[in-house]
């Protein structure tokens, strides 16, 4: 009978923008997951509680949805003039999987915070009280991020008026810049072209436009998939072959990106790339009850992630969406009503959310130098995760 005892490592459970997840100082870990490998893969696999057949990760911290299935490693920066490297790992629920392909974009609002929280930053920079910029290395895309976050008496401002919608409780703000969001040498459309048209075997053909800022996403229109642009979770994720459908839709996707050579291989990254469908503003109920006019808004966005429709929006795919809005001609700029943009407010399941951005030509190609948009954060609990030893062989 295996009756070894559980190892305890230090952790710390947060929320950030929409999304939950286990941070970890890196110096506290043991060895063994200091570095990328099977052992780390296993340990946060453990701690979230996947795979888990029953689809509830019961026994493990992981909240069985995509938003609260993920993990983030933060340490003292190897990158000059940044202050800490920050390392996402999104956990499949169902299969033994880190995902380490993108980055969490809600996440990112806690890791300031929490390098903060463990005295990662000198503490001569913290004010006692206003606004500390962190400069954060996101290590999954070599990109760098800048978080305004707020101080209060010396110590983070945790509780505020900021309201977020798909996060209950208001809390402080906190900005977020993510600087150069588009991916390797900087060009937006990995294809080439601003809307390309997207074949699927057994579906047909989708205007798309393919995006690389943030997260590499791929938009649709609503209207071509038989969507009305206002659907919530519940009209979605309960049919089958309409998440089969979609999810064939982003692999075809990955494939005319360059994401992946083959099918198979696509579906083996389950977190890159997005899939997202756009429609013009319109009027509906949210999830939680409460109407968003069209005249709040300046056009209609769903999106999924990890097969399922998302709750809110993933601030990654937040970043594609202020990113392509700016681009005269995208599906994204279309559905807004065209013309020229460097900011729009966009209906979700959940609710509302304004980003910015803008976006330019250069030498031919479209770049983008920031995107910015606002989150919360907030330590849930801090201290030990228990793991049984058996995650360390």
């Amino acid at each position: 009978m295996n009756s070894r005892p559980q190892i305890k490592v230090p952790a710390t459970y947060m929320r950030g923008g929409t999304s939950k997840g286990v941070f970890f100082n890196v110096a506290d870990l043991p060895a063994s997951m200091q570095a990328p490998g099977r052992v780390r893969d296993q340990v946060l696999l453990r701690v979230i509680g996947s795979p888990d057949q029953y689809g509830k990760q019961t026994d493990g911290m992981g909240g069985a949805t995509s938003s609260t299935s993920k993990t983030v490693l933060v340490s003292q920066s190897t990158q000059a003039d940044h202050d800490v490297d920050y390392l996402f790992g999104q956990v499949s629920i169902d299969k033994p999987v880190v995902d380490w392909s993108g980055n969490c974009g809600n996440l990112s609002a806690a890791v300031g915070p929490f390098a903060i929280a463990q005295g990662m930053l000198d503490a001569g920079r913290l004010p006692d009280n206003g606004i500390v910029e962190v400069k954060i290395w996101q290590a999954n895309i070599a990109k760098t991020i800048v978080a305004s976050v707020p101080i209060k008496d010396g110590e983070v401002q945790e509780i505020g008026d900021f309201e977020l919608d798909g996060v209950t409780f208001p809390a402080a703000e906190i900005e977020l810049a993510f600087m150069d969001p588009a991916a390797g040498d900087g060009d937006l459309f990995p294809t080439g072209n601003i809307v390309d048209d997207l074949a699927v075997e057994g579906h047909g053909v989708f205007l798309a436009t393919m995006i690389n800022a943030g997260i590499p996403t791929i938009f649709v229109n609503a209207a071509d998939l038989g969507f009305s642009g206002k659907e919530l979770q519940s009209d979605i994720n309960s049919d089958a072959s309409l998440l089969t459908k979609l999810e064939a839709i982003r692999l075809s996707g990955a494939l005319q990106m360059g994401l992946a050579n083959t099918l198979q291989e696509a579906s083996a990254s389950q977190h890159t790339p997005k899939l997202a469908f756009v429609a013009p503003a319109d009027s509906y109920t949210a999830s939680s009850g409460k109407l968003v006019d069209r005249e709040e808004i300046d056009l209609l966005v769903r999106a999924m992630s990890m097969g399922q429709l998302h709750h809110a929006m993933m601030g990654t795919a937040a970043v594609a969406i202020s990113v392509a809005a700016a681009v005269p001609g995208s599906l994204v700029n279309l559905a807004c009503g065209g013309g020229n943009r460097n900011a729009v407010r966009f209906g979700h399941p959940s609710g509302t959310l304004k980003v910015g951005a803008s976006a330019s030509l250069v030498d031919g190609k479209w770049q983008a130098s920031k995107a910015v948009m606002s989150r919360s954060a907030r330590i849930l609990m801090e201290g030990s995760v228990r793991v049984p030893a058996s995650a360390f062989d």
